[in-house]
């Protein structure tokens, strides 16, 4: 089996990597066992009760008989959530991300026909963003750049033209995928810090308001031959297209080209989308809204939400190809 053969191609399965712990100053990461509970600790952050170590997320031959069970050919590692670091000082996020892709790339080599990476980055820094993902792309063989939805000069931001052009030139797709505000970051709103809100909802959020900035941001306008995959179907993009829409053709802050009639759709549609949505509705709407042509299988795999069997709707041979274009495979 290979990615040029796979039948089914995860690209949204997050791995832990132990050695990258201690790599970030103060944030860690760490480990540890508290009275027989786990707990993953990021700066100030605890993540209670969730099972890494002797688990798929760090054992990689867990992962591959895992993948065989629940019946994925080929799957696309990248970082943990957690772990972005894209707000703690760029020095030590340098490290952590150059420790964390070369232990990667070492997991990948151990099952090369089953496994590839997606580069995690500094984003705090973009020249060393830029450095680092040339280096993950030409010397370690990475496929994908992988970063979070916020950062702190924000997705269209100026500064952040000539990393979407390195990625464009890497001939790289770049990956986004939400992470619980407040880690290293800013807090988010306060009613998400119960009910687990900050991940059930927040990243839906932060999804959507992903999207809409790269479309009003101009970036993708900018950026003609950068492709872009978020996570989770978009969001709500499905459910907010029509209020997007209207504002595209009525507020004076929205750019000339995309007033005329048809470029806010086709701005969309210039994305990539996983389709781990839970809910056949939600992916038949986005179907409606965005077609089939960009859409790929995730599974958040080994997490909480992940399914116990791959389930690709009915569009396994679609879906797996349209993993293919995307990796440049």
């Amino acid at each position: 089996m290979s990615l040029a053969s796979a039948r089914v191609i995860d690209i949204h399965a997050h791995a832990v990597i132990e050695e990258t712990f201690g790599t970030a100053g103060r944030f860690g990461p760490e480990l540890y066992d508290d009275a027989g509970v786990p707990v993953f600790r990021i700066g100030d952050y605890r993540l209670r009760g969730v099972r890494y170590r002797g688990s798929a997320f760090m054992d990689a031959d867990l992962r591959i008989a895992a993948m065989d069970r629940i019946g994925i050919d080929w799957q696309l590692l990248s970082p943990n959530p957690l772990t972005y670091f894209h707000f703690i000082p760029a020095a030590e996020a340098v490290a952590f991300c150059r420790t964390h892709n070369d232990a990667l790339a070492a997991v990948v080599a151990r099952y090369p026909e089953r496994l590839g990476a997606a580069a995690a980055l500094p984003m705090q820094d973009i020249d060393a963003a830029i450095a680092e993902l040339r280096r993950a792309v030409n010397e370690l063989g990475f496929r994908a750049a992988y970063i979070g939805t916020d950062m702190p000069q924000g997705l269209a931001d100026p500064d952040m033209d000539r990393f979407y052009e390195a990625v464009a030139a890497l001939d790289v797709p770049l990956f986004i995928h939400p992470a619980s505000a407040g880690i290293d970051g800013p807090p988010g709103p306060a009613a998400f810090t119960r009910f687990e809100l900050d991940i059930t909802l927040g990243f839906a959020m932060q999804e959507t308001a992903a999207l809409a900035t790269l479309v009003f941001g101009g970036v993708l306008h900018r950026h003609p031959d950068l492709d872009v995959c978020i996570s989770h179907g978009g969001g709500a993009l499905a459910l907010v297209w029509g209020r997007l829409r209207h504002a595209a053709h009525k507020r004076q802050w929205v750019p000339e080209y995309l007033r005329d009639e048809g470029q806010f759709e086709a701005a969309l549609r210039r994305i990539w989308f996983d389709i781990h949505m839970h809910d056949d509705l939600s992916l038949d709407l986005l179907i409606q809204r965005v077609g089939r042509d960009r859409l790929v299988y995730g599974t958040n795999f080994a997490g909480w939400d992940a399914p116990q069997r791959a389930e690709t709707h009915g569009m396994e041979t679609l879906l797996a190809d349209n993993a293919r274009r995307l990796l440049r495979a």
